[in-house]
């Protein structure tokens, strides 16, 4: 379901829309698609974030297991 809005953007924007896209997609279709991948990159770039976070605060334990590793390592 499609929800009726209004969006004030830069006249420059508008006119560079126009130039790049009319005629192939209409505004609400290429704005929504604009907005739709801004929102799935940040969602990613948030649990990356929150990953990088959980990895940050582990960190030492997890030096500490892949130093212990390597010390059964054979030499070649």
């Amino acid at each position: 379901m499609k929800i009726k809005t209004s969006v004030a953007l830069d006249e420059g924007l508008m006119k560079t829309i126009d130039k790049e896209f009319g005629g192939r997609k209409n505004r609400s279709q290429l704005i929504e698609e604009a907005v739709k991948e801004y929102v799935e990159r940040r969602i990613h770039i948030n649990r990356d974030l929150a990953d990088l976070e959980i990895l940050n605060k582990k960190s030492d334990k997890l030096n500490k297991e892949a130093a212990d590793v390597l010390l059964f390592q054979a030499d070649l």
